[in-house]
């Protein structure tokens, strides 16, 4: 007899419909598994066999052929144990395989018939809604996870038993439900405010216009000079996220395994920060089945890299694609996966391996082959790709023990956001283009035009500090963020001037 159960793979971050098909034919008893199955997979058949029999139902002593189609596509993980399940109980007649066809499955079975957790339940749900299934049965721990996803009938199942009971009406599953403008209200909160930080008013300014443009960030200075500090609370004056950026924020997270079901959805910018010591792949995302790696995890909010010239030169190269384009596109033999990766790059160096270059206070005790070295780790082509390039120096004792409050990040937020109110009108109808840095050239032409005074400027700055083309295409981008937060219509020889001084401290240029 042939049943047939609707579940789904991840290929990437998005959900793909994968039909389960399960016949048991008479013969020597065998139970083989095909669609390209990868190890957890093939596996499965020794727990789905423990668990129907733990769970008091009789096993088929037949012949088991399992599909997973489509058949070209290969299927990892361990959420098909309960689909296959399943599967052999309406073979065997026990379930009605009609009910079944209206039922997305997924979950992972322990030997004694409890369903546990499965990664990439998020993106399977919105396949399900997309295939027009009528609703999804999932681990009861990924049950609100799920739930996110509108217009679906979400069951949170603990056991394989409960699952059939649910399937024959036997037992009725009120389904799971969550309030998402509630979770937003409750949990988009951070933990650390811009008040907190003593001094460095000047970076401050710098990060807001890097938060209200969408800027990437280097920041230089020695240690102890709070250049994380800074970075870490870049998030707390990002715009607010919307739904539907939290929704793309989730599935990847969602993929990896990082959602509890406390936190069914992502309601602040992500901050992430790996360390050093990181791999290409564990930054950009790879493997023989391609994860998202850290460009990705950190979409729609920061990727910190401190100590930027400790990372490998190759790590770092690998940058240039997700700042240019915003996503990671993974080629392997079989299938290219596509990643999203919009983020705000903020990195943080120190002027010189031992940190105390031009500090008044302390002896720098680098030659100048071991500074130009060091420097040279961060390469040209990567500098002209971050817009705001930051000296930041030592704290003052009298900023430190300055028992005055600093502006809160809330207050910096509202200049940000009005900001971005500008540009969300500006590029409207512009699909990819969500805030100045994104702008291409047609968009500079449009919108970055300069007065003569400031064309002056712009091009005494290109000729002093030996900027190259890409360079002036951030001054002017820039520039129109500052106009932006001062909200005037046209660009002036302030804003440029400003725009311009945040170029000339790169490490190429000291070079």
């Amino acid at each position: 007899m042939l049943a047939k159960v609707q579940s789904s793979a991840v290929i990437g971050v998005d959900g793909l419909p994968v039909e389960v098909e399960v016949d048991i034919a008479y013969g020597l008893p065998a139970f083989s598994t095909v669609g390209l199955p990868e190890g957890a997979v093939r596996e499965s058949k020794d727990r789905v066999k423990a668990a129907i029999k733990n769970c008091g139902y009789d096993f088929p002593n037949r012949r088991i052929t399992v599909n997973l189609a489509p058949a070209d596509v290969k299927k990892e993980g361990t959420g098909y144990d309960l689909p296959i399940a399943l599967g052999i109980l309406a073979a065997s007649g026990i379930l009605n395989s009609k009910v079944l066809d209206r039922y997305g499955v997924i979950g992972e079975l322990s030997l004694d018939g409890g369903v546990r957790p499965a990664r990439g339940v998020l993106p399977m749900a919105l396949a399900a809604r997309e295939a027009g299934l009528t609703g999804i049965l999932v681990p009861l721990a990924n049950a609100r996870e799920a739930a996110v996803v509108e217009h679906i009938r979400v069951i949170g199942i603990e056991t394989l038993h409960q699952a059939v009971d649910f399937l024959t009406g036997n037992k009725d599953i009120e389904p799971t439900r969550i309030d998402v403008a509630a979770i937003f209200r409750n949990d988009a909160q951070y933990e650390v405010d811009f008040n907190e930080v003593k001094g460095q008013e000047h970076v401050k300014r710098a990060l807001e216009i890097a938060a209200a443009g969408g800027h990437n960030v280097l920041m230089t200075g020695p240690p102890g000079s709070g250049k994380t500090m800074l970075a870490k609370r870049l998030p707390t004056i990002l715009p607010d996220l919307e739904f539907d950026e939290a929704l793309e924020t989730t599935k990847i997270y969602s993929v990896m395994g990082m959602l509890t079901g406390r936190a069914p959805l992502l309601t602040t910018r992500p901050f992430r920060s790996p360390h050093h010591t990181i791999s290409d792949a564990g930054l950009i995302g790879g493997g023989q089945m391609p994860r998202p790696g850290e460009v990705s995890m950190a979409h729609n909010g920061v990727l910190f890299l401190d100590e930027s010239p400790e990372f490998r030169k190759n790590v770092l190269e690998v940058l240039r694609q997700p700042m240019e384009e915003g996503g990671v596109t993974i080629a392997r033999a079989a299938l290219s996966v596509n990643f999203p990766a919009r983020f705000i790059l903020v990195t943080a160096m120190n002027p010189c391996p031992c940190g105390y270059l031009g500090d008044v206070k302390h002896n720098c005790t680098c030659t100048p082959q071991q500074i130009q070295r060091y420097e040279s780790r961060m390469s040209g082509p990567l500098l002209d790709r971050i817009d705001l390039h930051l000296e930041v120096p030592a704290v003052r004792f009298k900023d430190m023990s300055n028992v005055a409050e600093g502006e809160p990040s809330a207050a910096i937020k509202k200049r940000v956001d009005r900001a971005r109110a500008v540009q969300k009108e500006r590029f409207q109808r512009r699909k990819k283009i969500y805030c100045n840095a994104q702008m291409g050239p047609k968009d500079l032409k449009k919108y970055c035009i300069l007065d003569q005074t400031s064309q002056n400027l712009a091009e005494k700055a290109m000729e002093r500090l030996g900027l190259s083309a890409r360079s002036y295409h951030r001054i002017l981008k820039l520039s129109r963020t500052i106009a932006d937060l001062d909200n005037a219509e046209a660009i002036n020889a302030s804003h440029v001037g400003e725009a311009i001084q945040y170029r000339r401290l790169s490490s190429r240029d000291r070079r």
